[in-house]
């Protein structure tokens, strides 16, 4: 039997004869399923309700003359289920017909319409007639939206509308008009659920056909049943397949690849804040994202960022250098440094990352502290990065300030590999002031207490013990913490240690510089500043470790380690300050270091 070719336009539902059947055939092999289904979804019907109400012709028994039947035109629609909605091109995509222009077919009459699979009217999935909920239990996720059906897909349906068989089952059997006028919808299509609890009422094969199908005789009676069965498996076959294309298409990356561009996408964002790219590649950054390496270079860069960007903004008008170096030997820095702000005298930050052959001055110097270190040739494979800051500014009542983080690795003859954090901060100011003692010594104590309350005690009293200019018999400040040859508990906690005491910086020291950057001071208080800055000069170049160890290692910026000392000091002869002065209540401090947070 012959369905006819669409919704809303006239069919015939007759028994034709042999030559008009192969004529039909002949005919509909030059058309495309591709339209039949275009036009199901933009409908929004089930091919059941296609049988149903569309329009058809009765043929009226044959006369006795020619043994021809005369067609009598019906027009037996079923009443829509609900009003029938106006029409709107949005859910269809590709060009749409103008008012008074042709359409597409009557331009191109020998091109294909492609295949378009767009959004029920009433439904917010495909409107594929389902059969049943094994073919119409998923919704496609391309719901919604018009869009292109692959062409591996539209090319076997176009194959299939070939055939005898898809011809007669999607209605190709009756000449199709130039354009396609949009019938009535006479149910809804199927939703996600398959027309299951929560669907609206559908015509379909569920329901049967309407009333006006059923009128017309014993062998039209059963034709639209068998014709919309096979439209109506076709159709959902087809819907799953789309669907089943459409989920291949949509496959994520891997886990792996999506992981790595995430990755990539953090560190590139994570180092736009920076003063600078960091001194490692980013490809080799990327490479090995859980290095300890890798984590301490992030790190060192963006304490260096933080820092900068506070003294900056507290002294305004005032810009940084950046200064990138490069070493031969391997690895190389960046140096941040102002000089002559409003508020600091010389402020720099530094970073440096390098890696090579110790010196054999090196390694004697960390044989000194205890570190057995096997050499092959005399030679001895490390890495080193830390950041290292002093800060100077230029009221003597604002204090000096100093931090230093690093991260060693040191690779010896047979292999084995030794790793250690060093590191700590320290404040110097030129006259005592008990609430800035407090408040530094606090916030350094807070950062601490986060991982063990046993650090910020042992590594005060490490402090104080260290920063002693031993030829003058007294300490360069009032303290802070040091630590030196941090390898334990792992790696991992001691990271994070470091990264707590980095992140204290900032909130640590930056509140005493603008609590103190506009007092009023006298020429003498000046001149009080200027001399503890040559003792400052005198610790660093004789007894600070990083300073000697930059001096040691081949290949080293000598600016960039000379960058910790200030602009002016100065030193006289035989110097003394009144008793019961600020100036010696400083040095009686410096003389005997006192505990501040208890």
């Amino acid at each position: 039997m012959l369905l006819g070719h669409l919704p809303g336009a006239r069919g015939v539902l007759c028994k034709p004869s042999k030559a008009a059947l192969n004529a039909s055939s002949s005919f509909t092999s030059q058309l495309s399923l591709r339209d039949s289904v275009s036009h199901l979804q933009k409908e929004g019907r089930s091919a059941a309700a296609l049988t149903s109400s569309a329009p058809f012709r009765r043929a009226s028994p044959p006369a006795a003359s020619g043994g021809r039947r005369t067609i009598h035109r019906t027009s037996l629609r079923a009443p829509p289920l609900s009003p029938r909605p106006r029409r709107t091109p949005r859910l269809s995509a590709g060009p749409q017909t103008a008012p008074g222009r042709p359409d597409y077919r009557s331009r191109h009459p020998h091109s294909p319409r492609p295949l378009r699979v767009a959004c029920a009217r009433r439904s917010p999935s495909l409107s594929f007639p389902c059969p049943g909920p094994a073919l119409g239990a998923r919704t496609s996720p391309w719901a919604g939206a018009g869009a292109e059906v692959p062409p591996s897909m539209a090319s076997a349906l176009g194959r299939l509308s070939g055939s005898r068989f898809g011809s007669v089952a999607l209605g190709r059997g009756a000449r199709r008009p130039r354009s396609w006028p949009p019938g009535p919808a006479a149910g809804r299509g199927c939703g996600a659920a398959g027309g299951g609890a929560g669907s609206g009422p559908t015509r379909g094969l569920a329901q049967g056909p309407s009333p006006g199908g059923a009128a017309g005789g014993g062998g039209a009676r059963r034709a639209p049943w068998l014709v919309a069965g096979l439209a109506a498996g076709l159709a959902g076959v087809a819907a799953a397949s789309v669907q089943h294309l459409a989920r291949a298409e949509m496959v994520p990356r891997t886990e792996g690849a999506a992981g790595r561009l995430e990755r990539a996408d953090e560190l590139a964002l994570r180092c736009g804040s920076f003063m600078a790219q960091p001194v490692t590649a980013l490809s080799e950054l990327r490479a090995r994202p859980g290095d300890m390496k890798t984590q301490m270079e992030l790190l060192i860069m963006e304490t260096q960022a933080q820092v900068c960007q506070a003294l900056a903004h507290l002294d305004r008008g005032a810009s940084f250098s950046v200064d990138r170096w490069e070493r031969k030997e391997g690895g190389g820095g960046i140096s941040c440094v102002l000089q002559d702000g409003q508020v600091f005298e010389k402020a720099g930050v530094s970073v440096s990352v390098v890696h090579g052959n110790l010196s054999e001055e090196a390694a004697k110097q960390m044989r000194s502290r205890g570190k057995i270190l096997k050499t092959k040739n005399g030679q001895l494979a490390f890495c080193a990065m830390g950041v290292s800051s002093v800060i100077h500014p230029k009221n003597p009542h604002a204090p000096t300030f100093h931090f230093n983080y690093r991260y060693f690795e040191i690779e010896e003859a047979d292999g084995n590999k030794q790793w250690w954090f060093g590191g700590g901060c320290d404040l110097t100011p030129t006259y005592l002031n008990q609430e800035d003692a407090v408040h530094f010594h606090k916030t350094i104590k807070d950062a601490c207490d986060q991982h063990d309350p046993s650090l910020y005690p042992k590594f005060k009293q490490w402090c104080d013990d260290y920063f002693v200019i031993k030829h003058r018999g007294e300490r360069r400040g009032i303290g802070g913490i040091f630590f030196d040859d941090l390898d334990s508990p792992s790696k991992e906690d001691v990271f994070h240690f470091v990264q707590s005491c980095a992140r204290a910086v900032v909130p640590s020291y930056i509140p005493l510089v603008k609590k103190h950057c506009n007092d009023p001071f006298t020429p003498e208080e000046k001149q009080w500043q200027q001399l503890r800055r040559g003792r400052y000069v005198e610790f660093n170049l004789l007894y600070d470790r990083g300073t000697k160890f930059g001096l040691f290692t081949p290949g080293s910026r000598i600016e960039s380690i000379l960058m910790s000392l200030p602009l002016t000091a100065r030193w006289e002869y035989m110097h003394a300050p009144p008793k019961n002065s600020k100036e010696a209540e400083i040095l009686e401090v410096l003389h005997h270091p006192k505990d501040w947070v208890h």
